[in-house]
């Protein structure tokens, strides 16, 4: 059995901050995201799409921009076999 499961990366955010000279603090300030959504953009985690558009929205640039997201395959034992 193959489990797809998805990798984001943010690292395309944290080139255009850098680019424009902005940091954490400053993306977390003109879009009112909280430090916890911010901490898991940090960490590469998962966060909602609004929060990713809100995001896109307030630096004027495109989803593709900011975030990659890639899928992983992995096998699965398969548990239907019994000893």
């Amino acid at each position: 059995m193959i489990n797809e499961t998805f990798h984001v990366c943010y690292d395309r955010l944290w080139a255009l901050l850098h680019t424009r000279k902005m940091k954490k603090k400053d993306l977390m300030s003109i879009t009112h995201l909280s430090s916890a959504v911010i901490a898991k953009l940090g960490k590469g985690l998962p966060v909602h799409m609004n929060t990713l558009l809100k995001i896109c929205e307030v630096l004027h640039c495109t989803l593709d921009e900011i975030v990659d997201i890639s899928s992983v395959f992995r096998s699965m034992p398969d548990r239907s076999v019994t000893q």
